[in-house]
């Protein structure tokens, strides 16, 4: 698999794969994005500030997620400099089980190794336990519960210069 920074051009699939997940969350009764944070026009500005990274084999895309340097929404006492924050991390439906989300929150670890930030985080809704395994699975531990925004968030860390 391989995994490398969307281009610019590649901003309308970047959003389809988003909202591949997105629908397939709501059908299952766990929407999860709105309309916007997926819309074409936020990820275009999100892909052109290079933010989104895309697994795929071959030209078969199989997922997608956005790296920021900062998140103050979420993690406020965040130390500037000190993290990389993972978010939106999507994977095709043909690509579920497959080991694709593993392989993107790895190259997200190498990739807050390489900028010298000691620290990997991110936050997913609380009642999510599927994900939650998943992140437990790969090394990251529960920093704390937060409501924001009306709902219950876990916040995860993975410590990637130790």
């Amino acid at each position: 698999m391989h995994i490398a920074l969307a281009l610019s051009a590649e901003a309308p699939t970047v959003a389809a794969v988003l909202n591949e997940a997105a629908q397939w969350l709501a059908e299952g009764g766990r929407p999860l994005w709105n309309a916007v944070d997926i819309g074409l026009e936020r990820i275009q500005r999100d892909t052109d500030a290079g933010r989104y990274v895309v697994a795929r084999e071959h030209d078969d895309w199989a997922g997608v997620m956005r790296l920021d340097l900062e998140d103050p929404s979420f993690w406020p006492e965040t130390a500037p400099g000190s993290s990389v924050f993972v978010h939106k991390l999507a994977v095709r439906r043909a690509w579920a089980g497959r080991g694709v989300s593993r392989a993107l929150l790895a190259h997200a670890r190498e990739h807050a190794r390489a900028l010298g930030r000691p620290w990997l985080r991110l936050d997913c809704v609380a009642d999510r336990t599927a994900l939650r395994t998943l992140y437990e699975g790969v090394g990251f531990t529960l920093h704390s519960c937060i409501e924001l925004r009306g709902g219950l968030f876990a916040r995860y860390e993975l410590r990637v210069d130790g």
